[in-house]
């Protein structure tokens, strides 16, 4: 390691992605001494990944719908967000001297759109508050004795004993980031905490066999050469699930083609209910309306029309205006006789059936479900069985789509978390 840590440091933060780093200003904030360590050579590294495409700092939905995005894991999240919520969040950005706005879609991006200047702002603010960083520093669990054991970069173990630790580890999505997982096991054996499978979230799915693909699953090979990675737009999906829970989905949108299935905001919205369905029943049964601004009446008159010498094809391309992807899709799906079959093809125009079976690896997701239950931590996020360790950010056992809710109630769980910290410390003299 570059720079020691203490051997009995104030607080020590471990994982400097937007938890850890809003852990260690609550508690820098607070008046302790925080030294804050990762594995990688930078801090928020995913942070800046999602920045690539527009960084989605939060969503100016009102706070009730905003807490209901989560889900089950809604109860624990709100007092989270009634810490840090979206509007307090864009505050704090126009801290840092980075203004925001409101897109049209109700998301909350910085007037740039560019995640790297905030970043820089922050952590200049965090070094100039006295946090010390330290790179390339992996958490190894604890000692027998119960110390931290942390390896720096030579490879060389250092153990402290922290007053106070916050770990902000990540889930398991984009491991190439620092977010790998590895900490699951470590806290399962050495402190005997229930971890909840972590599982891939707001992902792409591949797809089963095909009408024109029967034999294996995923696209045809013509098809997904031509295809893969243009958009299908506009489009609606409507799910319905077939096991014992209730599950069901209904939005327009878009999503993307790729080599073996498909992917995209519209997918990622309803990716949780499409994984539990896989797991509980082998495979999701989704259905795509291709033509969402007309209705079935007048997809079935248009479909129905005399087309004369005219091919299939043309047939649809005008009077329709199915052509190209939304073409092959059909194509792809449909048998020849349901093709020609005018009402069973107007009809699945507007419910045409697609099979998913199997979530995309959690290493390709965008985020992690499962996790650090919270019913082994109090309202603090404090590790019931382990007295001044804190826990924070995706690393804990929840979910939420995109659309600025995962950054938020990341970045409110280390708020909470830091200030925590920092109280129970205080309270220990």
């Amino acid at each position: 390691m570059s720079q020691p840590i203490p051997s009995v440091p104030q607080a020590l933060v471990i994982g400097g992605g937007p938890a850890g780093l809003m852990a260690a200003e609550a508690l820098r904030a607070a008046g302790v001494e925080v030294d804050l360590c990762d594995a990688m050579a930078s801090v928020g590294r995913k942070f800046l990944l999602a920045g690539k495409g527009g960084l989605n700092l939060t969503h100016s939905e009102d706070f009730a719908p905003f807490v209901g995005r989560f889900g089950e894991r809604a109860a624990r999240i709100e007092p989270l967000l009634r810490a840090f919520d979206g509007p307090a969040l864009r505050a704090w950005a126009e801290g840092l001297g980075v203004s925001t706005f409101v897109g049209t879609s109700g998301r909350v991006f910085p007037t740039d759109m560019k995640a790297a200047p905030l970043l820089r702002a922050w952590l200049a603010r965090l070094r100039a508050a006295g946090v010390r960083f330290h790179m390339r520093t992996r958490w190894l669990g604890w000692s027998e004795d119960g110390a931290l054991r942390l390896q720096g970069a030579d490879g060389v173990e250092q153990r402290v004993r922290p007053g106070v630790t916050v770990l902000a580890l990540g889930g398991a999505s984009w491991p190439q980031l620092g977010s790998d997982g590895a900490w699951a096991p470590l806290l399962q054996a050495q402190a005997s905490l229930d971890i909840a499978p972590l599982r891939a979230a707001n992902c792409g799915f591949d797809i089963g066999p095909t009408a024109a693909h029967a034999d294996a699953p995923g696209w045809s090979p013509v098809f997904a050469q031509r295809f893969a990675g243009q958009p299908v737009k506009p489009v609606a999906l409507h799910f319905t699930g077939r096991g014992s829970a209730p599950r069901s989905f209904e939005r327009q949108g878009e999503f993307v083609i790729t080599a073996g299935g498909i992917e995209g905001s519209l997918i990622y919205a309803a990716s949780a209910l499409l994984r539990e369905e896989i797991a509980e029943q082998g495979e999701a049964l989704i259905e795509l309306d291709l033509l969402p601004g007309r209705s079935a009446e007048k997809v079935a008159a248009e479909v129905a029309h005399p087309r004369g010498s005219r091919s299939l094809s043309s047939h649809l391309k005008s009077r329709l205006g199915i052509e190209g992807l939304k073409a092959g899709l059909l194509n792809e799906l449909l048998s020849r006789e349901e093709m020609l079959d005018p009402a069973c093809l107007a009809a699945r125009l507007k419910r045409l059936p697609l099979r998913l079976r199997a979530a995309r690896p959690v290493a390709e997701a965008i985020s992690t479900a499962g996790g650090l239950r919270f019913e082994d931590l109090d309202e603090g996020l404090m590790v019931k069985r382990r007295p001044g360790l804190f826990c924070a950010g995706e690393m804990l056992d929840w979910e939420a789509p995109t659309g600025g809710y995962l950054l938020t109630a990341s970045m409110a769980s280390g708020r909470v978390a830091g200030a925590a910290a920092a109280a129970w410390l205080a309270a220990q003299g």
